[in-house]
């Protein structure tokens, strides 16, 4: 054994995290029968940019979970993932490099992008634009493992992944073909979310309501005698005043529609009318989603304005009339059904985008009178992509859909029983689960007009003419993934028919990256490629993951295990809080707000920071707390130094044992804090873990150090020094273990200084290991009053601890006859008196 001539905690990381993986403490046994393991989805971060705290915070609590069942033997299957495909990344690359993707270009192999990007984008091949996105991402993994490494994750570095390698695409592939064979995945020409910034579709979990100004505009609509039969003539001689806050979309308008019940336009359902302007005549009808209270209670429909449009126009049967393109700016060509008149107001706003679009539009409906009063401002939510800066249109676009239940009602109650299978920690996140499987509007969009993702698997048969048939789609066979429909040929055709009549081409578009994410227990643990690592972690016992992707990441990847092995992938999710600044805001890298890491891990300290994690409430929103990671610092420090004076009192005898009442009163009162901290473990609450065992090591340090130090020092005999020392080193050995999941590298270290090997392979803690040495807990109560009383009354009269005390009067107790001498020493006390009440004097 050495002891160090002074402890510190600065260098800890680097030094054991080396040590860590050239030992391989972490590694995985591949060998561990499945009910001896225990497998961890670990949430893959988007490496895009630099990992911040909340990283740290989260996914700390998942590590301490980890190294607990680790220490209870459990062979843990804790791989790491890099999310690195889909548009975050492609941002990224456009921003660092200074380009832009054109897949219509040819592919350059001498590409250098600038030093120094100017402030016009460089248009690049669809391939040099990958292979920016593969060097960048590569270079941010490589800063994200470091991180991870100072952080002390004790993550299976040799199970890492990536979102768009081999594997995982050949299982997003996989899984495709296999929903595909199955029904469960189909295309569909529809109205789709569409981000014009990105030219991208956009799905129901991506959306993000944001409130923007907006105002009313109340138009004329016109009586249509020649088609309003139903209507009496006193009716027919009155227009019909509409309020909307999209009067650009006044084009593409197919009908007005009014609440079944709402008499102020009963006598119209079944009539036409026309539109101001544009001349096109529009049925009024009846529909129970008409709010008689918004507006003038009736409603303008278009193709689309918003996703209540879309309802609409589904269920009333009604025509199309598209006016926007996929760059949000109106089409070249008027749509069907408005009058001749209408047709030439419309090429006015060919090619405008919206706002100008708009501007012409009111300036026209004024010049008309067809526009009453001035437009009444309001606020109001609007739909906008999560990561996107312009509000989302709805255009008609063919897509790739998965079933989700949000149009099959026995699916949707399937996968409400999965959520309730599921183990929810804390319980209450469950609501958030149902509350988006109930607010399902329609099945999840899968395809993205996107670059850097997972190719949708699939070619098309050119006819004579060279139109693709859409209704025959040519997939590959599952041996031949990872396949890339735009370089890879179809079986049966070689590569020069690709594009020309009679040929093949390739679908465009690649998947949505949570297509792939949802899929992490499939691609981490092998399957269709090691189906023996697949069946050893399959179904995986943990998610850990935060609870604004409940509705995203946590359901894609049930209803993926649902659909494709009828099971839940996982038997326990455990919902992380968010990370709040000091306005109580959640920290986001896009709204700018984040603290990174590296800073706060050089200052305080990786374990300060993760006893800041740890303290925190499962579930809860914590706020940001520099002052908790001081608190962290001080108990690392006091591990060290306490560590140090134990075992510099020396080694108890060959034949030491633990005889004196308060020893073995210590190691009883420490028995049911092991209890504590390994229910709460198991229930994933490593805050209580942490208190419970915190609580008894200040305990240990502050009074009973203080009370049996004169004694194994040696003092009162050899015999009484044994138990003193033995019950000390015992002690601290059950508390670095409680300890360890929390603090693993300042434990690691103290543990090294007299144990061998690591202290993270060690067995957890158990009350009946302290059977044998623990006796009644009563006299450790009497002697920490006892002495709680004396330093009271030392620091009242503003003495030293060391100063004599005069009296100690303390109550006629059997318990503190055991330990009085103990006392007397740790107290300095020069008399000591008895009196019947349950109280302890002192006097200076």
């Amino acid at each position: 054994m050495s002891l160090p001539d002074k402890p510190t905690i600065d260098g800890l990381p680097d030094k054991w995290a080396q040590r860590w993986e050239s030992e391989r403490v972490y590694r995985f046994d591949r060998d561990a029968p499945r009910e001896r393991v225990f497998a961890i989805d670990t949430p893959p971060p988007t490496a895009s940019g630099e990992l911040h705290v909340g990283h740290v915070f989260s996914y700390s609590q998942t590590d301490m979970i980890a190294r607990y069942q680790r220490m209870r033997g459990r062979a843990v299957f804790y791989p790491m993932g890099w999310d690195d495909n889909g548009l975050p990344t492609e941002r990224r690359v456009q921003q660092f490099y200074g380009v832009r993707c054109d897949p219509s270009l040819p592919y350059d192999p001498g590409f250098t992008p600038a030093d120094k990007p100017g402030k016009n984008q460089v248009p690049v091949s669809r391939r040099n634009f990958i292979e920016l996105c593969e060097r960048l991402t590569a270079r941010d993994e490589e800063a994200f493992e470091r991180v991870w490494r100072l952080v002390g994750l004790s993550v299976d570095w040799s199970l890492l992944y990536t979102t768009i390698g081999a594997r995982a695409r050949a299982v997003s592939q996989r899984a495709f073909l296999r929903a595909l064979a199955r029904g469960d995945a189909y295309p569909a020409q529809a109205p789709t979310l569409w981000d014009t910034t990105f030219r991208t579709a956009v799905a129901q979990a991506e959306l993000e309501d944001r409130d923007r100004p907006g105002a009313y505009h109340r138009l004329v609509f016109h009586p249509d005698a020649a088609g309003a039969a139903p209507i009496t003539v006193a009716t027919q001689s009155q227009p019909v005043v509409v309020a909307t806050t999209r009067p650009e979309l006044l084009p593409a308008c197919v009908a007005l529609v009014a609440h079944p019940d709402d008499e102020r336009y009963r006598p119209l359902f079944g009539g036409t009318v026309r539109t101001p302007l544009f001349g096109a005549r529009v049925p009024v009808l009846a529909h129970r989603l008409a709010d008689p209270a918004k507006g003038t209670g009736i409603a303008m429909v278009c193709t689309f304005g918003d996703t209540t449009d879309v309802i609409w126009w589904r269920e009333l049967d009604l025509p199309t009339r598209p006016v926007l393109g996929f760059d949000g700016r109106f089409l070249p060509d008027a749509p069907d059904g408005l009058s001749t008149d209408g047709r030439a107001t419309y090429a006015g706003l060919a090619g405008a985008t919206v706002h100008t679009g708009r501007e012409r539009l009111i300036t026209l409906l004024r010049e008309s009178g067809e526009l009453l009063g001035e437009p009444e401002p309001i606020t109001h939510p609007v739909k906008f992509y999560e990561r996107g800066d312009k509000p989302l249109e709805i255009v008609s676009t063919r897509q790739w859909y998965i079933r989700n239940g949000g149009r099959d009602e026995a699916l949707r109650e399937r996968l409400r029983e999965r959520g309730r299978e599921l183990s929810w920690q804390p319980a209450h996140m469950r609501t958030r689960y149902e509350h988006w499987v109930n607010g399902l509007a329609g099945d999840w969009l899968i395809s993205r007009q996107r670059f850097f993702g997972v190719p949708i698997p699939v070619w098309y048969p050119l006819d004579a003419d060279g139109v693709p048939d859409h209704d025959r789609p040519i997939t590959p066979a599952e041996h031949a993934l990872p396949i890339d429909p735009s370089s890879d040929t179809p079986p049966g055709y070689a590569e020069d028919q690709r594009g020309r009549p009679g040929g093949f081409t390739a679908d465009p578009d690649v998947m949505d990256t949570w297509a792939t994410s949802s899929l992490t227990p499939q691609i981490a643990g092998g399957w269709g490629f090691d189906d023996d690592l697949f069946a050893r972690v399959f179904p995986m016992d943990l998610r850990p993951q935060s609870h604004e992707i409940i509705r995203t990441w946590l359901f894609a990847t049930v209803l993926r295990g649902h659909t494709e092995h009828d099971a839940l992938p996982w038997r326990t999710a455990a919902i992380a809080g968010w990370i709040l600044d000091p306005d109580r805001k959640k920290m986001s890298k896009s709204v700018g707000n984040v603290v990174t890491p590296s800073g706060l891990l050089a200052e305080h300290g990786s374990d300060a920071v993760r006893y800041w994690a740890a303290a925190a409430r499962p579930g809860a929103d914590t706020a940001f707390d520099t002052g908790q990671m001081r608190v962290g610092r001080r108990l690392a420090m006091k591990i060290l130094n306490a560590t140090r004076f134990v075992l510099g009192l020396g080694e108890p005898g060959p034949d030491a044992d633990v005889t004196e009442p308060l020893d073995r009163a210590l190691l009883a009162a420490l028995q049911p804090v092991i209890a504590e901290a390994t229910a709460a473990l198991d229930q994933y609450d490593q805050s209580r873990a942490l208190d419970a065992a915190e609580r008894f090591f200040w305990l240990f340090c502050d009074d009973y150090l203080e009370l049996v130090k004169l004694r194994a020092y040696g003092q009162h005999g050899p015999a009484a020094a044994d138990s003193a020392r033995l019950a000390l080193r015992t002690a601290l050995s059950v508390l670095l273990r409680l300890l360890a999941p929390v603090l693993p590298f300042v434990t690691e270290e103290a543990w090294s200084w007299w144990q061998p090997g690591s202290i993270h392979r060690a067995a957890w803690p158990t009350p009946s290991e302290l059977d044998a040495m623990a006796g009644d807990p009563a006299p450790l109560a009497a002697a920490t009053a006892a002495i709680e009383a004396v330093r009271r009354a030392k620091s009242e009269a503003k003495v030293s601890m060391r100063t004599p005390l005069r009296t100690l009067t303390v109550p006629e107790d059997a318990a503190f006859a055991l330990i009085e001498q103990d006392v007397r020493n740790a107290g300095v006390i020069t008399s000591i008196t008895h009196h019947p009440a349950p109280t302890y004097l002192a006097q200076v």
